[in-house]
């Protein structure tokens, strides 16, 4: 058995930060929902859920130590603003040092995988600077490192096309790309919560899956009950957009997360792993219309 831990969770009514929250909740946790909204449906299914509500975001100092006062945990991610990756080190490192000033016994860091390995992507570079910061500070701290989301699928830039029978990504059809289900990501992520002192100084990379674009439209085909065909979309054209997301897909097709995702679920049995189709099979399609 678990002890009960008061964890606050930074972007709770975002998607990670979401997931996180729903599946401390689910597990008897106590959550501090950091936002900047609480009239927001998402602020309100959380409190709704157990949790509790506290105004206030990384931007604000003063709001952002009071919520920090008095918990066991904290789940902090950063928010990226535009292509902007340095204003993300920032808040993260000062988000760190309040937590350490609270006294929070452990920081779980939400970065991402392979942050680590000098990939050039600013917004990987981003979350790693405040990784190496985290070594020094002198606070425990764990680093968890999903790969791209599953969810990223029915995202408000893929929803358009995949009404239209287009599941299109910045990758040739053939090239692998690990994912990781936002179920996965709270369910992980909880047992980091409660593993706590084990996993104090330690980095995780996990994915729940890993596939072309070939195999998703087969599986998002029979998920659907419509056939459902896979478009390259060109890095020129992701460019005009964000140069960031351009050089992370580049990255995408070049090297690639590499996590060992067997020993992963070995390692971490307590989490219901989903793959691509067990997500898949059990999403809302009704999201589509008609």
């Amino acid at each position: 058995m678990s002890t009960n831990r008061t964890v606050l969770v930074t972007g709770a009514t975002g998607q990670q930060g979401g997931a996180v929250a729903r599946a401390l909740l689910s597990n008897g946790h106590g959550v501090k929902a950091l936002t900047r909204k609480p009239d927001s449906a998402a602020a309100q299914a959380l409190a709704s859920a157990g949790a509790q509500l506290v105004i206030g975001d990384l931007d604000d100092a003063a709001a952002f130590a009071k919520a920090a006062s008095g918990v066991d945990t904290l789940f902090l991610m950063g928010t990226m603003q535009g292509d902007n990756a340095d204003a993300e080190t920032r808040q993260g490192i000062a988000a760190a040092n309040a937590a350490k000033a609270a006294g929070v016994g452990h920081l779980i860091y939400s970065s991402v995988a392979d942050a680590d390995k000098n990939t050039g992507i600013p917004h990987f570079d981003s979350k790693y600077r405040v990784e190496q910061h985290l070594r020094g500070l002198g606070v425990p701290y764990t680093i968890s490192a999903p790969v791209f989301f599953m969810e990223n699928s029915v995202a408000p830039w893929s929803i358009g096309s995949l009404r239209q029978g287009i599941h299109a990504l910045a990758v040739p059809a053939g090239r692998p790309l690990q994912q990781v289900a936002l179920a996965d990501i709270g369910a992980f992520n909880t047992a980091l919560v409660e593993r706590r002192d084990a996993v104090f100084g330690e980095r995780f990379d996990y994915a729940g899956d890993e596939l072309s674009g070939e195999d998703q439209v087969k599986i998002l085909s029979q998920a659907i009950g419509r056939p459902i065909r896979y478009q390259e979309v060109p890095t020129s054209a992701l460019r005009q957009q964000s140069e960031d997301v351009a050089i992370m897909f580049e990255w995408f097709d070049r090297i690639g997360y590499d996590v060992d995702i067997a020993a992963l679920r070995r390692d971490f049995p307590e989490v219901r792993w989903h793959n691509f189709a067990d997500w898949a099979g059990s999403f809302d399609w009704r999201i589509l219309g008609k």
